[in-house]
């Protein structure tokens, strides 16, 4: 005989409530979880902002790579220790060595793109130009902080690219418009005799279509020196033309070991050292000691004050190199390489921070990021707010303008013990180098089918 026992109306009624609760909760559960997986931007716990560095510590260039990447590492483990990260979210930094070989930085690229990588910045002009076909495809965007392709400045021809706050074509025709008001004016250059010393690589060579135009305006002659990288340190020929040439000004375009031993050849043949004037990656501070007085009176360009007493960087050593997190300890701290890698990792940030004010959201992707980083508007204000103020000028990116537009520029010269700024802050000859990387862009568009353009809005 089987026995049932009936429930009270009480509690069947019971029953039946918990079970509609529980049927609530599995749709909100599931409802949740649909979310989440249409949306994965929804930010999880172990979520990151993913930021590669690619690095040269190693070969011959580690004497400027190492600061650099200690620079940006160091300003980022800042932004998740004093702020927890951008928004909310901490930033996970992933170097890549590379030794300032393009095969190696390729390699680099090949193994982080899969990662999710928000933004590549490849500190190889060489390394850059394989690139920068890539980016379009991938959907990454390169910030190629006052180096790389100066075409790429053209941003509705090169939406991935940036390369604030400057290119290195209005640095050289800052160089030159320097030049010009040492002269007298832009009008005594016609006669004169301008060197260019070079690396022989695509670094090198990048201002020369500039240097050249330039000279056939104004008039002046242009003596275009390279340098092989083998010969870096043994620029004894280079030097004996340049003896031979008797110019005016010595232009140089040098990096790593080249520099001293540049200025150490120009000691020899008594090339006075103020007319001598490199671009800004000719000016590491390690480089010019190793010449002694010789290098006094030696210049180069710049676009940022060579101190470290911003509350921003003030913070980096509270925050990192005091506590024992940098890879190289005080050891770099406030080089002056180690500040342009803070500036770098400072335009990161603000790119992401950009991206997720105007997205909505925390976790942004690499194509959120290409949107920062177009709508970037470093005021005096914001530069103020994020402790930077005086370090560098305030630069706004447009859609067209990747490069942040007319930046300011100035020289700085060494004293024997420190960089010294000697003018006021410059202005690019811009009416004349725009026009310049507008054909350039043009030009390599048209050399690239199916390249990936941008409709920017009229101003």
């Amino acid at each position: 005989m089987v026995f049932f026992r009936t429930l009270s109306h009480e509690k069947e009624m019971e029953m039946r409530s918990l079970t509609h609760i529980i049927c609530i909760a599995a749709a909100l559960l599931y409802s949740s979880a649909a979310h989440t997986a249409d949306n994965p931007t929804e930010p999880k716990a172990g979520d990151s902002l993913y930021i590669p560095i690619f690095s040269y510590r190693t070969g011959s260039f580690a004497g400027s790579g190492i600061p650099i990447a200690d620079g940006i590492r160091d300003y980022l483990l800042m932004l998740n220790e004093r702020d927890g990260g951008i928004g909310g979210i901490k930033i996970k930094v992933d170097e890549c060595e590379t030794s300032y070989k393009t095969d190696k930085g390729i390699e680099c690229y090949e193994s982080t793109k899969g990662k999710g990588p928000l933004v590549y910045s490849p500190y190889s002009t060489g390394i850059a130009l394989q690139m920068i076909p890539k980016a379009s495809v991938d959907k990454v965007p390169i910030l190629t902080m006052g180096y790389g392709l100066s075409a790429s400045a053209i941003g509705d021809k090169f939406p991935w690219v940036f390369n604030l706050p400057s290119t290195y074509w209005s640095q050289a025709s800052v160089i030159i418009k320097y030049i010009g008001q040492q002269e007298g004016s832009m009008e005594k250059l016609k006669g004169k005799k301008i060197a260019f010393l070079y690396l022989d690589t695509p670094y090198g060579k990048e201002p020369i279509p500039f240097l050249e135009d330039t000279a056939k305006k104004y008039g002046f002659t242009l003596v275009t020196i390279p340098v092989d990288s083998k010969e870096m340190q043994n620029q004894s020929s280079q030097w004996l033309e340049i003896r031979k040439e008797r110019p005016d000004w010595v232009v140089m375009w040098s990096f790593g070991s080249m520099t001293p031993a540049a200025l150490k050849e120009a000691a020899k043949i008594n090339f006075p050292m103020d007319h001598m004037i490199g671009d800004w990656w000719a000016s590491g501070t390690a480089e010019v000691k190793a010449v002694g007085d010789s290098a006094k009176g030696y210049k180069t360009a710049a676009f940022y004050e060579p101190n470290s007493n911003f509350p921003a960087i003030q913070d980096v050593k509270r925050y990192v190199i005091d506590k024992g997190l940098s890879i190289s300890g005080k050891e770099n701290f406030g080089d002056i390489y180690y500040l342009r890698g803070i500036i770098n990792a400072a335009i990161i940030a603000e790119g992401i921070r950009t991206a997720q004010n105007l997205t909505g959201k925390k976790l942004i992707n690499s194509e959120d990021m290409r949107k920062g980083l177009e709508n970037l508007n470093l005021n005096q204000e914001r530069l103020k707010k994020i402790g930077l103020e005086g370090f560098i000028k305030p630069m706004r990116v447009t859609c067209k303008e990747h490069d942040g537009g007319s930046n300011l520029i100035f020289i700085q010269q060494w004293d024997g013990k420190e960089w010294k700024r000697v003018s006021d802050w410059i202005e690019p000859m811009y009416d004349v180098v725009r026009p310049m990387l507008e054909k350039s862009a043009d030009d390599y568009v048209k050399g690239n089918p199916n390249w990936i353009t941008q409709q920017c809005p009229a101003k």
